[in-house]
Formats: structure tokens, sequence, C-alpha cells
């Protein structure tokens, strides 16, 4: 994965793009609308560079404490980024889960695609 620092306060993975004093996230440049733990998982993603990120160290990174037995508030979180980020540019999935692992970003092609030459 290919993550470019054009300045040190923005960060962009192909059509995604993190302005970081403002908190504003674009894809295509068009805004989109996260909350403040979305926006800590995004950048903590983005940040590893297309490496798996595990529930634990996401935990610690975006909410600040250790991840607790039967906490789900990650998996939650995540959902609702992934939702947002694959809405935003159809046809690609940038939230990848690695069970057991954790969690990796990368832009790559969504396998739920139909093929519109087959006619089905």
């Amino acid at each position: 994965m290919s993550v470019s620092y054009p300045r040190h306060d923005v960060l962009q993975v192909g059509e995604l793009t993190i302005q970081l004093p403002d908190g504003l996230v674009c894809m295509g440049g068009r805004a989109l609308m996260l909350s403040l733990r979305e926006f800590g998982l995004l950048l903590a993603l983005v940040r590893a560079e297309g490496r798996i990120v595990s529930r634990e160290q996401l935990c610690i990174e975006v909410w600040g404490k250790p991840l607790q037995k039967r906490d789900r508030s990650v998996d939650v979180y995540v959902h609702k980024l992934r939702a947002k980020l694959d809405a935003a540019q159809p046809g690609a999935r940038f939230i990848h889960t690695h069970v057991g692992f954790g969690y990796r970003l990368s832009r790559e092609p969504s396998q739920d695609l139909h093929n519109s030459t087959t006619g089905s």
C-alpha cells in the first residue's frame, strides 16, 4: 500500500485524503462525516501502512486504554468506518479483517461485485 505524505499535516492513500489539523477526511475530493473514534481508527490504520493492527493496539491508540475482555467497541467502530469508506467509493474495500490478528487498511476491489458483462 502506498501512503504519501506530501505535507506533514496531510496523509493520502489513493483517493483518500486526511487533513490532520482540520480532522477532515475526503474521498475523491468529497468530505466524509466521521466521528472522533472513526477518525482515530482511520488514522491508526493509515499510519500502519498496510500492516495488520491488532484490536488491542487500536484500543490503546484510539481509546487510550487497554482492551477489556468482551469489549466489542473496536469492532463496532471499525464496522461503521468500513461502511462509510466503502459507500464513498463503491466497488472498493478498504478495511480488511484478519481473524485472530486484527485489521488492515488497503484499497482493494470488492469481491462481491457482479460482472456486468455476463448479464447476471
